[in-house]
Order: C-alpha cells, then structure tokens, then sequence
C-alpha cells in the first residue's frame, strides 16, 4: 500500500526519470514516428514507379514476411546476447536500409525487384527488434511498480505514432516525394540507435553465448543443437503457463477472424456505403485517438487482475465490425473504432506487463517471441481470405461472424482460472507453470 502511495506523489509518468528508461522511450518514440511515416512512402514509391495493386502486395509481403520468419530466432539471439545490444544492430541495420533506399528514390526510380529486397531486409530487422524489445523493459525499469506504467507509456507512443506518422507522411510525400519521407525515417532510426547505446543495462549473466538456461552441455561446436535447446525451452516455459498459451490463442484467432476481415472488408464498406476514402481515414484515425485516451487513462493505475481486465478490454474489438456489419451510419463505425481503439491499449498494456512480471528474465525473449509469432502467424491467412470469402457469403456475414466470434472468445478466455485469477503478486490463484517473477532491475538472472 505504501509503494503505491510513493508511486501517486511521484506523478503517473515517474517511470520517466529513471536513467535508462527515459533515454529509451525518447530513441523508441523517435524511430516509431518513421516507421509509422515509411508505409505511405513504400506505397506511393511503387505506385509511383508504374506498379499497381498486385506490385503493392508483394512489397508488403515482402516486409511481413520476414517478421515472421525471424522472430524466433531473434528470442534465442536475445535471451544469449542480451535484448539491448540485439535492437541496436536491428536499429543501425534499418536505418541503413532505409538510408539507401531513400538514396535510391531521390536519384531516380528503383526496380521492383530492388525494392521487394530492401522491404525484406526492414522487415528482417524488425522481427530481430520486436522480441528483445519485450525483454529489455523489464531491465530499464528499478521500480517493479512501475512496469505497467512503462508499456502504457511505449503504448502511447505507438498509439500517437499511429496517428502522427501517416499524416505527415502523406503532407511530405505530396510536397517532397516519398525520398525524403524515407531519409527521415532513416534519420529516426539513428536517433534510436543513439539511445540505445546511452542505456547501461547489463544482460542477465546467463546469456553469455552458452544457451541460457537450456541444459544440453553443448559446446561451441554444437551450436546449432543449443540453438534448438534455447527454442525448446522456450517452448516449455511459453506451454507451461496456461494464461500465456491461452491468451495467444485468442490474439492468433482474433487476427484471422475478426482484425484481417475488418482492415480488408471495412474499406470496402466505407466505400460502397460510407463515403469513400476519407470516412475510412476517419475510423482509423479515431481508433488511434481510442487507443491515446485509452492508454492515458492506464497512467499509474495496477488492477488487481490485470489479465482479467485486459480480456475485458478485447471485447471492444467486436464493436467496429458489428456496426459495418449492421449497416449502421459512420458516426456508431467511428464510435465503435473509439471504444477499440481504447481497448487494445488497456490490453496491450496489460498482457506485456503481465509477461514481464511473471516470465524469468533468462528467457523471457524466446517466450515472447512464441507470444508473437502465435497471435500474428495466422494474419496474412485472414487477409488473403477475407475476400474471396465475402464474394461468397456475403461481407456482412463475414464481419458480422467475427464480431460474434470476439465475444464468444472472450468469454471463454475469462472462464480460464489461469487468466481470471492471475494478478501481480503470488499467491493469486496462478497455474502451475507459475515460477518466480522476473526481476526488473538491470541485470537480473
């Protein structure tokens, strides 16, 4: 009661003054505006170059594809290297990236292929990046109290990197051209680079080349076999906890029933029956303004059941869906993107907390790096077939079946005990694959 009574006078976003913290969410922020701004560029850059929807697709695969294909790998990396120095190659490596390819669009008009390979190779560093970040939280944060307030404020930060980042990506493209669009980006990336480096995090001790935790006696010449003992026990650590396996679940099945459809199919309806473009424009932006007041509104706050709530919050995801499904006028679709866009930050905030307080630090990467490859593997499926599944039954049927399936699977995540009873502290009902906390200070094994 005391500690969170300290953490009340200090100010909601006391998170902020800790050293290594504070350097890193100013780098992350910075870089999070360009690559919120580098989509419109890559797009208008192929467009622009003669291509068309089907040239557009496969440079978009192209970024996601790698992502996916990476991640895993990137855990194992991060849990043996340590997470700040594994974002700071993938931040120096697309800065680079980004560097040529805006060098190559302001001397001229690169080939599709050129482009398809430089996309790949972003999207490569980014699924390096997106595991170590979820480990390296932990590390910069003294205060465990202050963990919640850590990710709602990185939350933000994407949230308002959302909103920002297209629209001056669009007012710059328009008047400078997509080059510029893309050196800035580039520009960004170093300033992420730079904060990184100011960081003085130690790696937990165990990741010191010799397969954290993993138990295989192998040596330097049987790293590949390590490298499958790290990925095993990953694994087990991700398996053995009931909430963590289960929640996942329901992040992959939201993404290929209800997220895909709605970002394939809502265009569409916007454009059939709500005005076009701009009223699209409109529900996205208002999601992103949903997801600012809902992470502000997170600020200093720890429920008792985090994982409880933040499976609350998902129901929001129903509503944008359920109003194009209806047919009911822009401002409930606007509306509904508001009450979502809330929720997936006072979700988000929670699920990564949670993950962090409860997952040991020694393989905390790998276990997110499973977390993340099961909730956005399915997506590309989902939006391959949002399409020719409306041809076939109708958009409304498709949208209105994810929008019921959000429901229904919320519900059954809160009947898990594991998800219901999980809080902070032990002693709170958890499963049995609960072990010790990971630590948050700096170094800890």
């Amino acid at each position: 009661m005391a500690v969170d009574a300290g953490v009340r006078r200090t100010g909601r976003s006391a998170v902020l003054g800790e050293r290594d913290f504070g350097w890193f969410f100013v780098g992350y922020a910075t870089s999070l505006v360009g690559s919120s701004m580098a989509p419109v560029a890559v797009a208008f850059a192929v467009l622009g170059g003669g291509g068309g929807g089907t040239e557009l697709g496969w440079v978009m695969a192209a970024r996601i594809l790698p992502i996916v294909l990476v991640m895993l790998l990137g855990g194992v990396v991060a849990d043996r290297l340590g997470s700040r120095r594994v974002m700071l190659a993938a931040e120096v490596l697309r800065c680079a990236v980004q560097g040529v390819f805006a060098g190559l669009l302001l001397t001229g008009h690169p080939p599709l292929g050129a482009m398809v390979a430089l996309v790949a190779v972003w999207g490569l560093g980014e699924g390096v990046f997106l595991p170590s970040l979820g480990a390296l939280v932990p590390t910069l944060v003294r205060r465990k109290e202050r963990l919640s307030d850590a990710n709602t404020l990185l939350g933000l930060a994407r949230s308002v990197s959302t909103v920002a980042g297209p629209a001056l990506a669009g007012v710059i493209t328009a008047g400078c051209g997509p080059g510029v669009v893309l050196a800035v980006d580039a520009a960004t990336y170093g300033v992420g680079a730079l904060a990184l480096a100011r960081l003085s995090v130690i790696p937990p001790g165990t990741t010191t080349g010799s397969g954290s935790g993993a138990g295989s006696g192998a040596g330097a010449d049987d790293r590949e076999d390590s490298m499958l003992a790290d990925l095993r026990n990953g694994w087990s650590a991700f398996r053995s906890r009931r909430w963590l396996w289960v929640t996942t679940v329901q992040m992959g099945l939201f993404n290929l029933l209800v997220w895909a459809p709605f970002l394939v199919l809502g265009p569409l309806t916007a454009q059939r029956e709500l005005g076009g473009a701009r009223a699209w424009g409109l529900v996205m932006g208002v999601y992103g303004v949903g997801a600012v007041l809902g992470g502000l509104s997170m600020l200093g706050r720890r429920p008792g059941r985090p994982l409880a709530v933040a499976t609350v919050a998902t129901l929001g995801w129903a509503l944008p869906s359920a109003s194009l499904a209806a047919g009911l006028p822009l401002g409930w679709t606007v509306a509904a993107a508001l009450v979502a866009g809330a929720g997936s930050a006072v979700c988000g905030s929670l699920y990564a907390s949670t993950l962090q307080r409860w997952v040991p630090a020694e393989v905390l990467a790998r276990v997110t790096a499973f977390g993340g490859l099961g909730a956005f593997v399915l997506g590309p499926l989902g939006l391959a077939a949002a399409g020719p599944l409306a041809d076939r039954v109708g958009v409304a049927a498709v949208l209105a079946f994810g929008a019921g399936w959000q429901l229904l699977a919320a519900a059954a995540v809160l009947a898990v005990r594991a998800v219901r009873r999980r809080g902070w502290d032990d002693g709170s009902g958890a499963d049995a694959g609960v072990v010790e906390p990971a630590r948050s200070t700096a170094g800890a094994g």
